[in-house]
């Protein structure tokens, strides 16, 4: 009798620790570029943070989403079979939905409109054939519609719900605020109650400076569509990205010892103020990662037979799937040495990968604010430039994404010619903003 009721506890032990692992919903990891680093001398690490979401099939049920569907139907709509094209591709993503998720539906052009004020998804129907009804014309009231998106999520607003705002427009916003800076200043207000914009530009006309700076401040998503015919696909992906968050509301805070000097993020914004480097993420996504990376400067050392403290990284988070406020911290140290070949043996090509990366998006950015100023040729040499750079770190650290943004910047310098620049501008935005933010 004993022994079975040993056996007994030992196996509800045993499922209880397997359970544990199954809801695990964000891992954390923290490493330096170089773990080893030289003896006395100054020099500059980078500290890449990275949070992973859990596989989406340990998911037992989705976290219920929030979605506000922002629609431009400004009269530059009713061309190319725009408006059209974004109906179907709403009315598809809706199939997606469950009866206990949010969704409304708000109208654009000279004023604002909701079509389909925030409710459950427990009348598809009806949703869809209000959908069906939007017709095109006026001017473009692109803030105030994402204003009214965001009081339209706000009336179910949760941290146990996915809350989102997906805005469509092809033009440009010429009623009320217009410019990168104030609809940048919108998305990062939205991020503090933990609700992200996801922008959709369709053709040529939408100005991407602010769609990307409104999308890449609330921590969303921006793409370019250039033909109608591929709105179906992106709303399908957004819809799908939103419905695996496991984790939201993330908050980082990396605190430096004294003697160890924080100089700057890379690719992403957030607060350095003395030895405390504090960011916000708004969603941590199944079967993906996100991550930060930190510039910090080392003295030189000279006692190389005790590792030392380069950073403590504490995180906080909602984790939606076990429904609580869960925390993750870790600490990253380095160790020294007076071998220069063992420092060069020593390097994270994985995490000086994504170093890489965030450098040459900088300099695409630099190459496209050439281009702006109208010095064609100067532009075209950061861009062939940047691209040897990428070709060269690809090979020496075997990165198949570096090799790909190499071909990209190379097929960025060959289309800066005025009859391209339109199209490979707006190319050139999306993928800065997808590449900065990791989606």
């Amino acid at each position: 009798m004993k022994s079975l009721t040993y056996k007994c506890v030992m196996l509800v032990l045993l499922a209880g620790l397997a359970a544990a692992e199954k809801t695990k919903t964000v891992t954390l990891t923290a490493e330096l570029d170089r773990p080893v680093l030289m003896a006395d001398e100054k020099q500059t690490v980078y500290l890449r943070v990275g949070l992973r979401g859990c596989p989406v099939e340990v998911m037992k049920d989705r976290a219920p989403v929030n979605v506000a569907i922002v629609i431009d139907k400004s009269g530059s709509m009713n061309s190319n079979g725009k408006i059209q094209a974004a109906r179907e591709a709403a009315i598809l993503a809706l199939y997606r939905l469950k009866s206990e998720d949010i969704v409304s539906v708000i109208l654009y052009d000279s004023d604002v409109k909701v079509l389909i004020p925030a409710t459950k998804m427990t009348n598809r129907s009806d949703i869809i054939r209000h959908i069906r009804s939007i017709q095109a014309g006026g001017s473009t009231a692109l803030y105030a519609g994402v204003q009214t998106g965001a009081n339209e999520v706000r009336k179910f607003l949760s941290n146990q719900r996915v809350n989102r705002i997906v805005l469509l427009s092809d033009g440009l916003a010429n009623v009320g605020p217009d410019s990168p800076s104030a609809l940048g200043k919108l998305g990062a207000d939205l991020i503090d109650e933990g609700v992200s914009v996801t922008t959709i530009g369709v053709g040529n006309g939408y100005n991407e400076d602010l769609m990307s700076q409104l999308a890449f401040r609330s921590d969303g998503g921006h793409y370019f569509c250039e033909e109608p015919d591929e709105l179906a696909g992106i709303f399908d992906q957004e819809f799908g990205r939103a419905m695996s968050v496991v984790a939201q509301k993330v908050i980082i805070e990396i605190t430096c010892p004294k003697g160890i000097r924080p100089i700057r993020l890379l690719g992403r914004e957030g607060v350095i103020k003395d030895q405390t480097i504090t960011l916000d993420m708004n969603h941590i996504y199944g079967d993906h990662e996100k991550y930060v990376l930190l510039q910090v400067e080392a003295p030189a050392l000279d006692d190389i037979t005790n590792r030392f403290n380069i950073a403590n990284v504490n995180i906080n988070y909602m984790d939606i799937i076990n429904n609580n406020n869960a925390k993750l911290d870790t600490a990253v140290a380095a160790s020294l040495t007076r071998s220069r070949e063992t420092y060069n043996n020593m390097q994270n090509k994985h995490v000086y990968a994504d170093v890489v990366e965030q450098i040459a998006i900088e300099t695409n950015e630099k190459a496209l604010a050439l281009r702006d100023a109208g010095q064609v040729q100067q532009a075209r040499q950061m861009l062939i430039g940047n691209s040897a750079f990428l070709h060269s770190n690809a090979a020496a650290l075997g990165s198949d994404k570096l090799e790909s943004y190499a071909y990209e910047n190379g097929n960025d310098a060959d289309n800066l010619d005025e009859s391209k620049w339109i199209y490979t501008r707006k190319g050139m935005r999306e993928n800065q903003t997808t590449r900065r933010s990791q989606r």
